[in-house]
């Protein structure tokens, strides 16, 4: 392979679940995106590559995979990032606590809530999927509905309640259904 090499690294107790059970998911990700993936299970550094001729986009829709995987997300999960419809991002904690151990699981335990309620209503109201794992937050999503949770991870990172932020969440899906529903009734320009 000669195509574009791109380059990441994730926690090696991670390695586990890119792989997969006989090397499953590693290779639903080779053959859906026509990459190669060498993983170092001892580093958990993994480089990404493409043949050349293909799609150079498909070595970032990879590193997404791998990202998410890394990111505590199930490989089901992260597989979801093979529609070009959905995204990653992911909330460093330490940018907003600095190495601050307490604040970060502190505000740790605020987005997951008792038993993970927090989390699921947040995925639920968002439409989202969001995972918690070492100093990070990551969620999947399309580029709407992971605004929405983002906005509203951050309102609990800075101190609102869940009450306040479970309103803005209802607010903010019935104003997303409505666009989405004003979406479907604008007819395309030129089809009158």
């Amino acid at each position: 392979m000669s195509g574009s090499i791109l380059r990441t690294k994730i926690p090696v107790e991670r390695v586990g679940a890119l792989i997969g059970s006989g090397g499953k998911v590693k290779k639903t990700v080779e053959e859906r995106l026509s990459v190669q993936l060498l993983v170092d299970g001892k580093t958990g550094d993994v480089e990404i590559q493409t043949a050349s001729g293909e799609n150079p986009a498909n070595v970032f829709r990879a590193q997404d995979i791998v990202i998410a995987i890394g990111r505590g997300f199930s490989p089901e999960n992260a597989l979801s990032l093979l529609n070009e419809e959905m995204n990653l991002m992911v909330l460093d904690l330490r940018e907003f606590f600095g190495r601050s151990n307490a604040d970060i699981l502190r505000i740790k335990g605020r987005i997951i809530g008792a038993n993970g309620k927090a989390r699921r209503n947040l995925e639920d109201y968002t439409g989202t999927k969001i995972s918690v794992y070492g100093h990070t937050v990551a969620i999947i999503g399309d580029v709407d509905h992971m605004e929405v949770a983002r906005e509203a991870i951050d309102l609990l990172i800075h101190g609102g309640t869940h009450r306040s932020v479970y309103r803005f969440l209802e607010a903010k899906r019935a104003e997303l259904r409505k666009s989405e529903a004003e979406i479907w009734k604008t007819p395309i320009e030129g089809t009158r």
